[in-house]
């Protein structure tokens, strides 16, 4: 029986990401907003992930960006936004266990709360632009 360890390098980051992108695409509500969105350009989306989460739960400073623009006017609600974070709570439940694992769960349902606050407003206000 092999027993979990927490989140603590770059590669248990690309773990993570890996093993959950590789459930998005194959989850029939999350796949295809995800193919659209990002077409052939899965690779380049990968490895932001990878330092946006290293950033986040390592503190290596690596990830330059803001998250939320690329969101703002997708064709999602609160039903993508469960079945993302079910997702994601899933993958780092199956890989890992500690206090980083927590952290990046805790982490992710704050963002999945947050852009659905800001996707609501974007579609109540469309004349506001991101």
């Amino acid at each position: 029986m092999s027993t979990k360890h927490d989140i603590t390098s770059l590669d248990d980051i690309k773990l993570l990401v890996d093993t959950f992108y590789n459930k998005i695409g194959e989850d029939v509500l999350l796949a295809p907003v995800f193919n659209q969105r990002l077409g052939d350009g899965w690779l380049p989306h990968l490895e932001k992930m990878y330092t946006f989460w290293q950033t986040l739960l390592l503190q290596e400073h690596t990830y330059n960006g803001a998250p939320f623009p690329p969101h703002a006017r997708l064709p999602i609600d609160e039903k993508h936004f469960n079945g993302w974070l079910n997702l994601f709570t899933a993958t780092v439940d199956s890989l890992f266990a500690g206090e980083k694992a927590d952290e990046a769960k805790w982490r992710a349902g704050k963002m999945a709360e947050m852009f659905q606050y800001k996707i609501a407003y974007f579609k109540n206000n469309p004349h506001n632009i991101v």
